[in-house]
């Protein structure tokens, strides 16, 4: 068994740590970044920084050292973790395994619990968490596209869909539309 898995690794080049390298540096830069602001935030780094970052907000959140009062950041970043945690779980055409319900649980759960920790973190730190969640989205998003993925020659496989927005639409309508319903 083992050598027909180390044959599909190589004739498919996809051994399972290809997947999990970006986490190896996107975690560690999430963290460093989000410090940083924190420390930029707390005039760690003098006060010029502190001042500059107490009057350099926008909109609602005009002072960025400060907790976002009116919870709008929070509550995007809770629900945009949302979407792409159930974008990635309403695309299962197989049955899933107790390890991927797990999964998908525990991110629906960390999800809902960065809501009150960005409330409590300076608005700069859950600008920068909304900013990076939302980047992740639309790159999710766009790797699904038929026409993205012919600019960028990559290979069709037969689990990708000529139209897979529609059928984004249509998994996560079957799946949570028919709940109410039901009630």
């Amino acid at each position: 068994m083992r050598r027909i898995v180390t044959e599909l690794y190589v004739r498919d080049n996809c051994h399972p740590f290809k997947a999990t390298l970006l986490l190896w540096v996107q975690v560690p830069m999430w963290v460093c970044v989000s410090l940083a602001l924190r420390n930029c935030s707390v005039g760690a780094l003098g006060s010029a920084v502190q001042e500059q970052f107490s009057s350099g907000g926008t909109l609602w959140f005009t002072d960025l050292t400060a907790p976002d009062s009116t919870w709008i950041l929070p509550v995007s970043l809770g629900l945009v973790n949302l979407l792409v945690v159930e974008i990635f779980a309403s695309q299962a055409k197989m049955p899933v395994s107790r390890i991927q319900k797990f999964a998908t649980n525990f991110f629906r759960a960390v999800s809902v619990v960065m809501v009150p920790i960005a409330a409590t973190v300076p608005s700069c730190m859950a600008l920068y968490w909304l900013s990076s969640s939302l980047v992740g989205l639309a790159h999710n998003l766009l790797l699904r596209s038929p026409a993205f993925r012919r600019l960028c020659r990559i290979p069709r496989t037969s689990s990708h869909s000529d139209t897979p927005y529609r059928d984004m639409l249509a998994a996560l309508a079957s799946k949570y539309g028919s709940r109410g319903q039901h009630r």
